[in-house]
């Protein structure tokens, strides 16, 4: 009998990255935050976050969206993979509530690479509901966008 997404997600146990393939951007990442990497393959991430009382916005225990996006954001970029790759754009969907205590998982594919240019789907999951669903444009830059010379071809 086929496994439900429950049974699958259930039957993982927290493990580090995938000795594969290593983790390449945002190294430095506060897990605790924005997702613990669960699996990491080229051109997907399966991210794992863990909600508490620090994300509550509310008296019932809702998780403040802020953090679902972060941990999508972290999944979509580890998916890409490179040093150098900063978000450009995303259309997203916030489906249904998370609850303090809810472990999101968030599944990452990249799907479109044209030039420096990636797109990246990414769902989120707690259990078998989605979440969250969103389509991360990013770009992949020759150096750290903070080392970038934004102001060359600005006149003055």
């Amino acid at each position: 009998m086929a496994k439900n997404r429950s049974e699958e997600l259930e039957e993982e146990t927290l493990q580090p990255v995938n000795q594969q393939t290593s983790l390449n951007t945002h190294e430095r990442i506060n897990t605790v935050y924005s997702g613990e990497i669960m699996r990491l393959e080229k051109g997907y991430a399966k991210v794992r976050l863990e909600t508490n009382e620090v994300m509550r916005a509310d008296e019932v225990g809702l998780v403040h969206g802020g953090f679902i996006f972060s941990a999508a954001d972290f999944a979509a970029m580890a998916a890409v993979n490179e040093p150098n790759v900063v978000l450009a754009a995303c259309n997203c969907l916030f489906l249904a509530p998370v609850r303090v205590g809810d472990s999101v998982t968030f599944e990452a594919t990249e799907h479109q690479k044209e030039g420096r240019k990636r797109n990246v789907t990414v769902r989120g999951f707690v259990h078998d509901i989605k979440v969250f669903e969103g389509e991360f444009k990013t770009v992949v830059t020759e150096r750290h966008v903070l080392r970038l010379d934004l102001m060359k071809n600005v006149e003055g």
